[in-house]
């Protein structure tokens, strides 16, 4: 009897299976744009501004999720949070891999760090793990809010003594917070080598990864190319931007390195690592790699952020009033505001907000690859698609933002505000951005310290008419906004003495 029952269940087994794959198999695919014979959808995909072409697509298809065909390769779009939370969030043990990139990641040498190596390598697991335990937590970016702090000081200094430098400032200040943080290094007043080799590395980042930019990430078979191969101009440019990468991961490490050996090193992310063992070769590579990472990742995102933040209060003077209102009601005009006053200062939280919706640093995040098959609102997911949260979208949608084109913080204080766009801009599930509270800290403390202190407002030809900026955003896989002019003057006689006060910080 035991052995008819076993029997039993079996067969009943393989039947729920089988209707199971059944289900699977006669489900169709997302609707989507019709593609071309072999080369599917890859003619149909800007390479800028993509996030805009996949929105169409699904309002053309009445569908928030879009499937799209590069040559063989099924690629999917997520239009709202929502369909992202359930896929990227809820079923992340099957949507955490990402898609081999191989310019960017095998070519390049960006493979190594954490934003691309494969969820089933052991690497990804050690790297986050390690990000987790300094910047993983409120609490622990916390520790380093006093290089933060003054940092912040030296941006209203320079911002003060030479306002049309804007975005260099910002990129001194982020790299010098970065800097410290990750390795102890202390960067030079100007032309900072390690600052530029970043900058280098993270442009060089931002082309490699490019939605079909180059025709090896859709044809891998042409890694093997060799570089004197006629037309093989971008094998030779990869291999100048491995150079490129290995220079910003080993530089930088190599000095914090050489400081703990002496003796000498102040407390960092490199040196709390090396300080507490002896490390194996592939420890050792696992430590550097996640150093680069948040080199890397770390500066360029918020330098963004922050440059739009300045962008948003060019562009609405009332916005801007209404912060330093509120700041003023707290501070009185005599001091900086500091972490512990950001829950009383609701709007300045909220403008915070704003900017993280209204220019998302990264508009379509980064790939995610399914592992296994799918099926998601009776629609088939193949195993292996490549994944695209349309991040841009989620953040400009009608139907979760009113006027959303419109920069207005006062979305997030009305008695039922709306959704906090920090839900998406991070990314999602197992891929989100271990760097998030750092960012939000950094963005924050740099807007509530340039409002109390100074002004934002349209520059002025040369017959005096106000220059009006695009408001355009360059569209890449990381977005800035497009070069503008403004003019950063102190608010007053009493703040342009506050900050010369800084001069020796």
């Amino acid at each position: 009897m035991p052995g008819l029952v076993e029997a039993a269940l079996l067969l009943a087994s393989i039947f729920v299976l089988r209707v199971f794959w059944l289900r699977k198999s006669r489900a169709a695919l997302p609707p989507g744009p019709k593609g071309w014979p072999i080369i599917g959808n890859a003619l149909n995909i800007p390479k800028e501004h993509a996030w805009n072409a996949f929105a169409k697509w699904g309002k053309e298809y009445g569908s928030d999720i879009v499937a799209t065909r590069i040559f063989s390769q099924p690629t999917i779009i997520l239009n709202t949070t929502d369909i992202a939370t359930s896929l990227l969030d809820k079923r992340s043990a099957i949507y955490s891999d990402r898609p081999t990139l191989v310019m960017g990641g095998e070519l390049a040498g960006w493979g190594t760090g954490c934003p691309l190596t494969s969820y089933q390598s052991p690497r990804f697991k050690e790297l986050r793990r390690m990000f987790h335990g300094v910047i993983g937590t409120r609490g622990g970016v916390a520790k380093f809010y006093e290089v933060t702090e003054r940092q912040m000081r030296k941006l209203l200094k320079r911002l003060l003594d030479d306002p049309d430098k804007v975005v260099e400032h910002l990129r001194w200040t982020i790299g010098s917070i970065v800097l410290e943080m990750t390795y102890g290094y202390k960067i030079q007043e100007s032309n900072d080598s390690l600052v530029e080799l970043v900058d280098t590395a993270v442009e060089q980042f931002s082309q490699a990864t490019a939605p079909g930019a180059f025709a090896v990430d859709i044809i891998p078979a042409l890694r093997y190319v060799p570089e004197w191969f006629p037309g093989a101009g971008w094998k030779k440019l990869a291999t100048y931007w491995a150079q490129c990468h290995e220079n910003m991961v080993n530089k930088p490490y190599e000095y914090a390195k050489a400081r703990v050996t002496a003796g000498t090193a102040p407390p960092s992310f490199v040196s709390n690592l090396l300080e507490e063992r002896e490390l194996s070769p592939d420890r050792e590579f696992i430590v550097k790699s996640a150093a680069a990472d948040m080199h890397a990742a770390g500066t360029d995102t918020t330098v963004s952020t922050i440059h739009t933040f300045i962008l948003a209060m060019n562009l609405n003077p009332a916005a801007q009033s209404l912060a330093q209102s509120e700041l003023d009601a707290l501070l009185g005009g005599e001091r900086l505001p500091n972490l512990t006053d950001r829950t009383n200062l609701p709007y300045v939280d909220a403008l915070v907000k704003e900017v993280f919706r209204w220019g998302p640093v990264g508009p379509l995040g980064l790939p995610h690859r399914v592992m296994e098959d799918d099926v998601y609102e009776g629609y088939h997911i193949p195993k292996g698609s490549v994944v695209i949260p349309n991040i841009w979208q989620m953040l400009h949608d009608p139907s979760v933002y009113s006027n959303p084109s419109t920069f207005d913080p006062s979305r997030f204080t009305k008695a039922k505000p709306e959704r906090d766009p920090r839900d998406s801009c991070f990314g999602f599930g197992r891929r989100i951005c271990p760097g998030m509270h750092l960012a939000d800290q950094e963005v924050y403390l740099a807007c509530a310290n340039i409002l109390t202190l100074f002004n934002i407002t349209k520059a002025k030809d040369e017959n005096g008419k106000e220059i009006v900026p695009s408001g355009e955003f360059t569209g890449g896989v990381v977005n800035y906004p497009k070069p503008f002019k403004c003019d950063i003057k102190p608010r007053s006689a009493k703040a342009e003495a506050m900050v010369r006060g800084f001069e020796t910080v």
